[in-house]
């Protein structure tokens, strides 16, 4: 309950920042845009593959490239946004204001780091589904789980190190290995809380924009007499009203997990700066949304 109690407290703080400065949850709106586009752009290629050649030969050949070319662009688009809201975030921490124009600037100049990383996840990605498609063993799926979360974590924090201290790949990653060993307490009792949250919230928006979308969709069915027309439409609206809570649903979790870990990020730089230097670690004060979660 403790953790729960956190979870909120954080969501709370960090939603006042977005309702104060609405530039700060745009970029979680626009990937979601672009993703379902890259996706689609992907699929189509994926599509005459199959149709063409089957799943034999040069048919698994060329779906097994467009699929790696789609995981690729996928996180491209995920981390180049997710990279404009962290500094989005760390601008208005920082200065009061977060101004979408010098965020896309900061995604233009780190445009090779984006890349790298993303190129870094399409490879722990295809490892991870090789092990889990190598045979219905639970060694094997526990094995690929496993990295799938330590590098979803590690990417949380690799991400704020690249936009904030302009870090490569190799050196994002040994600042989050760091972070992760100095406040391994803090990540497993906050961040649970934190995910318990956005994944509640999401169940509940996206359960209840399911069920209107299904009652809406059965009711123009209903009063149309089950024609045609009355059919498509209620699929139709039933599944824009679905649509739109879920995505309100992902655009929460997306924005409130990127706050956090750029929250998270600052107080552990800080933390760091303050012993290097000698000061005591309970005099650096989080960033304002974390110090919710540590109150």
């Amino acid at each position: 309950m403790n953790s729960l109690r956190r979870g909120f407290a954080f969501l709370k703080q960090s939603w006042q920042m977005a309702l104060k400065d609405p530039d700060l949850i745009k970029p979680s709106l626009y990937a979601l845009i672009a993703g379902v586009v890259v996706t689609l752009i992907f699929s189509v290629p994926m599509a005459i593959s199959f149709a063409l050649f089957g799943d034999q030969g040069i048919g698994r050949i060329l779906g097994y490239l467009f699929g790696a070319l789609l995981i690729f662009a996928q996180y491209t688009v995920s981390y180049l946004f997710s990279a404009m809201t962290i500094y989005l975030i760390y601008s208005y921490l920082a200065e009061g204001d977060g101004i979408l124009a010098k965020a896309w600037q900061m995604a233009q100049r780190n445009w090779l780091n984006i890349l790298s990383l993303a190129a870094a996840s399409m490879v722990v990605s295809l490892l991870q589904r090789f092990l889990k498609g190598k045979g219905d063993s639970a060694a094997r799926n526990a094995l690929a789980s496993l990295i799938d979360a330590v590098w979803t974590q590690a990417t949380y924090l690799v991400l704020p190190a690249m936009v904030i201290d302009n870090l490569n790949l190799k050196s994002g990653l040994q600042r989050a290995t760091q972070i992760v060993r100095e406040n391994l307490l803090l990540i497993g009792i906050s961040m649970v809380g934190v995910r318990a949250v956005t994944g509640m919230l999401g169940f509940l928006i996206g359960g209840t924009g399911i069920a209107f979308g299904l009652g809406v969709g059965i009711g123009l069915v209903s009063l149309s007499g089950q024609a045609v027309w009355g059919v498509i439409a209620g699929l139709s609206v039933g599944t824009l009203i679905a649509g739109v809570f879920i995505l309100v649903a992902v655009v929460i979790g997306s924005y409130t997990t990127t706050a956090y870990h750029t929250c998270l990020y600052l107080w552990a730089r800080d933390v760091e700066r303050a012993r290097q230097e000698g000061q005591a670690v309970l005099t650096v004060q989080p960033p304002l949304p974390l110090a919710a979660v540590l109150s």
